[in-house]
């Protein structure tokens, strides 16, 4: 019998926006995996990348970050600094010869529940077909 592959995915939701929405979603009944492990931050800009890299390194097979849209941030600029960090975050991981296809940033407001659970399914949907987290068997912290 063959064992199936369930992630893992680390989501950094925005307190305001990203993890309002999840919770929509949920309200509504909409299906999303229980591979979203969501973790719920005051602003996306308090993510630090070193988060996302020891998420990655510790085990996860992916790793989310959700916020406000561009200009609708509760701290003014705070999705600014969380998009500049993003795109450094993913060329440090491509440097490192790690997967930076399994990091995903995404712009989801607190009504956007139908948005949040489209985009939680597309990505644990391209983390299955990725495969577990080579990462994790290599590295032990």
């Amino acid at each position: 019998m063959e064992k199936t592959f369930v992630p893992r995915i680390t989501s950094f939701l925005c307190t305001w926006c990203s993890y309002t929405g999840a919770d929509l979603a949920g309200t509504g009944r909409m299906q999303y995996p229980t591979a979203i492990i969501p973790i719920k931050v005051m602003c996306s800009s308090r993510v630090d990348p070193v988060f996302i890299l020891k998420a990655y390194l510790k085990g996860s097979d992916g790793v989310f970050l959700g916020g406000c849209h561009p200009g609708d941030c509760h701290y003014e600029v705070g999705n600014y600094h969380t998009r500049r960090r993003f795109a450094i975050v993913k060329k440090i991981f491509e440097s490192l010869g790690l997967e930076a296809e399994r990091l995903r940033l995404s712009w989801i407001s607190a009504s956007e529940g139908p948005k949040f659970a489209r985009v939680a399914n597309e990505f644990t949907e391209k983390i299955i077909e990725m495969g577990e987290n080579e990462a994790k068997k290599k590295i032990f912290l």
